[in-house]
């Protein structure tokens, strides 16, 4: 899977990607998604994910990370279709901010918090979704399923 960073904090460096990137295609590998499939994960501030997250979801508050699916077809939306073009699932946008912040709280190390946000966000773009009692239990169980078997469990 190929997988596109942007750091608008300078914040995150090169072992944090790393960790994103084999996390996110050890779950790509283990949900049977294709080599061919891109996402794009951007790293911002509390202030930027709080803009975003009033503009897209009308909450006024900063949230740890928002995803943007591309393969969802809304309504009045053509389906692209065609052998060779890649599969685009979608952005992906974590606030460092909200992640050192949670790290802290629930007492687990900054790569935890950030592979279980990028994990999260992930999940989202393939459909996964916490909407009811249901499927936040399905959705968050595969969460610690899939954080477990890479080796990335609380301590």
């Amino acid at each position: 899977m190929n997988i596109e960073f942007q750091d608008q904090t300078n914040q995150v460096d090169s072992k944090h990607l790393d960790l994103v990137e084999n996390l996110l295609n050890f779950a790509a590998e283990k949900e049977d998604i294709g080599e061919e499939a891109e996402v794009s994960i951007t790293f911002v501030t509390d202030q930027k994910i709080q803009e975003m997250n009033k503009e897209y979801r009308q909450k006024d508050q900063p949230t740890d990370v928002i995803s943007f699916a591309m393969q969802e077809m809304g309504e009045d939306e053509l389906e692209i279709k065609g052998e060779n073009l890649p599969v685009v699932l979608g952005d992906i946008i974590i606030s460092v901010d909200r992640t050192r912040e949670q790290a802290d709280t629930y007492e687990h190390s900054f790569e935890r918090e950030l592979g279980f946000l990028a994990l999260h966000g992930f999940l989202h773009l393939l459909g996964y979704d916490h909407m009811t009692d249901e499927d936040e239990k399905k959705m968050f169980g595969r969460q610690e399923e899939l954080l477990y078997d890479f080796g990335l469990e609380r301590k």
